[in-house]
């Protein structure tokens, strides 16, 4: 099996728990993630820590991955502004990629036209963007779409793509390794 590529975008204002969570499961699994920024290397999150992307997006336009990976956060606006995001979900979904995105970043999706007659969950803060959003759901797999509500529901996210990027056997392992 050749190792999953991940890409996991980065905007002022993200949250940071849902983006170093998932990102540090996948790594533990054996995933090549390459963290992208959208403008600049540094960026801030919501609660002030700066992480350094690997890249930055427009270096990365023609590079495929096995799953698009959307953390939420204040930076979710930045991520709906940039028409490179929303061409890449689209690529990601018409080549019949994974795509995740937790928190308030399924409003990504919507604006791709990748929700449509799709199961998904959200934050409660958008449910009024997106009425069709599971509330009640951590985590929510429809197809190769994986959703989650927010920050407390990052371990399971993370856990969740991992499981679909590798096996139920793999999700298992970095679970026990972790305590969860």
């Amino acid at each position: 099996m050749p190792t999953p590529t991940v890409l996991a975008l980065l905007a002022e204002g993200f949250e940071e728990t849902e983006f170093v969570a998932p990102v540090d499961l996948l790594r533990r699994a054996g995933a090549e993630v390459t963290s992208a920024a959208l403008v600049a290397m540094h960026v801030t999150g919501r609660s002030g820590i700066t992480l350094h992307a690997d890249a930055v997006l427009s270096t990365l336009d023609t590079v495929d991955f096995d799953c698009v990976l959307l953390p939420g956060g204040a930076g979710v606006t930045h991520l709906r502004a940039d028409p490179r995001v929303r061409q890449r979900i689209q690529r990601q979904s018409s080549a019949g990629g994974w795509i995740a995105a937790i928190c308030a970043a399924p409003l990504v999706l919507r604006d791709a036209g990748v929700l449509d007659g799709r199961r998904f969950t959200a934050h409660f803060s958008v449910a009024h963007e997106l009425p069709g959003a599971l509330l009640d759901e951590r985590v929510v797999v429809d197809g190769r779409l994986i959703t989650s509500r927010g920050a407390g529901t990052s371990l399971d996210f993370g856990l969740a793509v991992v499981g679909h990027l590798f096996s139920a056997a793999k999700q298992d392992e970095v679970a026990r390794g972790i305590s969860a």
